[in-house]
């Protein structure tokens, strides 16, 4: 069984997950970043063919889980079946999306916030969610910029300029302007995905 290091402020993955691994001779946290990197370059090749604007809905959420991290992962695409340290509780995680989803369309339509402050609601509610086993934050970051371009017709976020999947500053920044935004205070978030 691999022993896989987690930076700080991830979410491990709990040995019934990691019995989903397609990739058996993966054994370190590194050699799984590289398979799942390779993975999601082939996620934004479809991503960049299909420049999709129906993405608020379940089935286009998991589809792109699945695209990001379904050549590594056998539950790439599906909603996790257990609790984490993170999210909601896993039997609401269909209602919490559902509700993210029907929330957003809402901000759209009602235009009182600017794209950049609904992007950050979004993003912050989908990683609060955690709705799949691992791979939250990174496929949160991509939905986001999603909704940037293809919805909002603006640019992505630089996300801090730097791996968010290391243990480094810009991770530190990140989680802390997360962790505010769970208070209701958006402000750091909102500095942090621009710089």
């Amino acid at each position: 069984m691999p022993n896989f290091e987690y930076p700080e402020g991830a979410t491990s993955i709990d040995p019934n997950d990691i019995d989903g691994l397609l990739l058996t001779h993966i054994t370190t946290r590194s050699e799984l970043d590289r398979w799942e990197q390779d993975n999601i370059v082939v996620a934004l090749a479809w991503l960049d063919q299909k420049k999709p604007k129906d993405i608020f809905n379940e089935q286009f959420i998991k589809e792109l889980h699945r695209r990001m991290f379904g050549d590594v992962w056998k539950w790439a695409g599906k909603f996790r079946l257990s609790d984490k340290n993170i999210g909601c509780p896993w039997i609401q995680v269909p209602m919490c999306i559902k509700n993210l989803c029907d929330d957003t369309k809402l901000w759209l339509e009602l235009k009182n916030e600017s794209s950049d402050e609904i992007a950050v609601r979004f993003h912050h509610r989908l990683v609060s969610i955690h709705p799949f086993p691992n791979g939250n934050g990174r496929h949160a970051r991509l939905i986001t910029d999603i909704l940037l371009e293809n919805i909002l017709g603006c640019s992505r976020f630089s996300w801090g300029s730097e791996n968010l999947s290391a243990t480094n500053d810009s991770r530190r920044r990140y989680i802390a302007a997360l962790h505010q935004a769970d208070c209701g205070n958006y402000k750091l978030l909102l500095e942090f995905v621009r710089t």
